[in-house]
């Protein structure tokens, strides 16, 4: 099956003038090549839900059919198997473009019902260029997606850069990508908006097509092979968390772009998403760190730790904004006081949001994604085989061990004791999704579930705790007597969650082991 292997970046438009003043970019042609792109499917989307897509491409009067499958995307880096023919006249049979036996026989069984869904309409000025030992096709796409027409017609700007390996090494895709980010200056300070880009043009066409608005990503299941090295384990898990972190950036980020009073604060749940994909991540490092550079892991560990702190109180105030603070004061409730409070927390969700805002939209961030994913992909396995399996359960048993006596602990010490202690119920609970694939599916559902429940308690008794910390720092002058009532009220709903406590740390220290 052939096989594309490209690195896709979306390019800021305010940024386009310099990243085509860049050395690199010295050959690319001045008037670029108009591509028409027409992607069909059926009524129902079957090729959508087949994870395929068909295109027809308009070149002139050159037409050329191609056919895509999904296979993967991570940091930006896509590979997926490419069919492309000269479009032929008449009824197209796909057994002479596709190589495939059963796909081409779907395909053939759909191309009855096959129709227009979207179009892509855009000027591609494309270069080869040889780079780090390999040679590269660079294309800046400048145009925009469409559905419908007329009245009706909707469309999306489309501006981004396509490097796809013709010869060489995966490597050299990020090298050069890196390279283009720093600007053409070549200096990190002056970098280019220039973010890797998860989303293929059909997956985007798709969304337009059916008006959907981006939703928030939950993880994907990992499932590891028993017979893989632990390093190798640490790279699937690892990209798999890259790619959740990614496919909730978009959102959150667009905000930098947008004037912060009166715009629309993006679903809460891309920021819970975005902590919790660093949170995988930063235990994916821990667990596997004995199998791993020692300075890789400090520094990374260090830098994701810092991104997951910078989110941390947009998702305090997202979370006392939109959950905690409605059940208490309703928007039925229009006394002053209540006012006041209301516009002062919604001026420091605003302002927390709207910097994570601009952290995701910092060029810096940008070149981390690409350095951190570069380095992924680029990490020895080392020759020496550890028993994954083996490995697994002796750190799983370790864990178990940790939290235990952390459960017996957690009253003694107080709300401290609580905080650690979720945490380490987030790590382990972590560490068994990451593993699930090599335990007893059961034994491993039952202790996970266990460790869920006693998170899900913990939480609340930390969202109350935030709660009472983000009240505090209401203004004096800001609704007094409504605050002092409501820290009134916060406490008695402590009180009563710490009744739980005991009962749950019974659970935890008789919790099934998942091996």
């Amino acid at each position: 099956m052939p096989q594309e292997t490209e690195l896709k970046l979306a390019l800021h438009p305010k940024d386009a003038a310099r990243l085509l003043a860049h050395p690199l970019l010295g050959g690319l042609p001045r008037a670029g090549q108009r591509l028409f792109n027409t992607y069909f499917d059926t009524p129902d989307l079957a090729l959508r839900e087949a994870r395929l897509a068909l295109r027809e491409r308009r070149v002139g009067a050159r037409r050329w059919l191609t056919v895509k499958t999904s296979g993967s995307t991570v940091g930006g880096l896509s590979r997926r198997g490419e069919w492309e023919v000269p479009k032929p006249r008449g009824r197209v049979d796909f057994a002479r473009v596709v190589d495939e036996p059963a796909l081409a026989a779907a395909l053939q069984d759909w191309a009855p019902r096959l129709r227009a869904v979207f179009r892509t309409d855009f000027v591609r000025r494309a270069v080869v260029v040889e780079h780090a030992g390999a040679r590269i096709e660079l294309a800046v796409d400048d145009g925009h997606i469409s559905v419908g027409s007329g009245r009706r017609a909707r469309r999306e700007r489309l501006l981004e850069v396509e490097l796809e390996l013709l010869d060489g090494s995966v490597d050299a895709l990020f090298d050069l990508a890196h390279t283009l980010a720093l600007g053409p200056e070549g200096q990190a300070a002056r970098a280019l908006r220039l973010h890797p880009e998860p989303r293929s043009k059909a997956e985007r066409g798709y969304a337009l097509f059916a008006g959907q608005a981006a939703m928030p990503r939950r993880a994907t299941p990992l499932a590891l092979a028993r017979g893989m090295a632990v390093r190798e384990a640490f790279q699937a898990a690892s990209l798999a968390c890259l790619t959740h972190l990614q496919a909730n950036e978009a959102e959150p980020r667009a905000l930098a772009d947008l004037p912060l009073a009166g715009a629309p604060l993006p679903d809460p749940e891309f920021v819970h998403q975005l902590r919790v994909a660093l949170r995988r991540l930063r235990t994916g490092l821990r667990l596997f760190r004995e199998h791993l550079p020692r300075r890789w892991v400090a520094h990374w560990s260090a830098h994701w730790k810092d991104l997951a702190d910078a989110l941390g109180a947009a998702r305090n105030w997202d979370v006392f904004a939109t959950e905690w603070l409605p059940d208490r004061l309703p928007d039925s409730d229009t006394r002053a006081e209540a006012q006041a409070l209301r516009a002062w927390v919604d001026a420091q969700r605003r302002a927390a949001n709207l910097a994570v805002a601009r952290r995701l939209a910092d060029p810096a961030h940008a070149l981390a994604l690409l350095a951190f994913t570069r380095s992924v992909f680029a990490l020895p396995v080392p020759r020496a085989r550890v028993n994954l399996p083996r490995w697994a359960v002796a750190r799983l048993r370790a864990g178990h061990a940790r939290l235990r006596e952390q459960a017996r602990d957690a009253r003694r010490l107080g709300p401290d004791g609580r905080h650690e202690l979720r945490l380490a119920l987030k790590k382990l609970r972590y560490t068994q999704e990451f593993l699930i694939g090599l335990l007893d599916p059961q034994r491993a559902a039952r202790s996970t579930a266990t460790l869920a429940e006693a998170q899900a308690l913990l939480g609340e008794l930390n969202d109350l705790a935030t709660a009472q910390g983000l009240l505090q720092q209401v203004p004096a002058r800001v609704a007094p007597a409504l605050v002092a009532a409501l820290q009134s009220g916060l406490q008695a709903q402590l009180e009563a969650g710490l009744l739980a406590l005991p009962a749950m740390e019974s659970a935890l220290e008789r919790s099934p082991p998942p091996w």
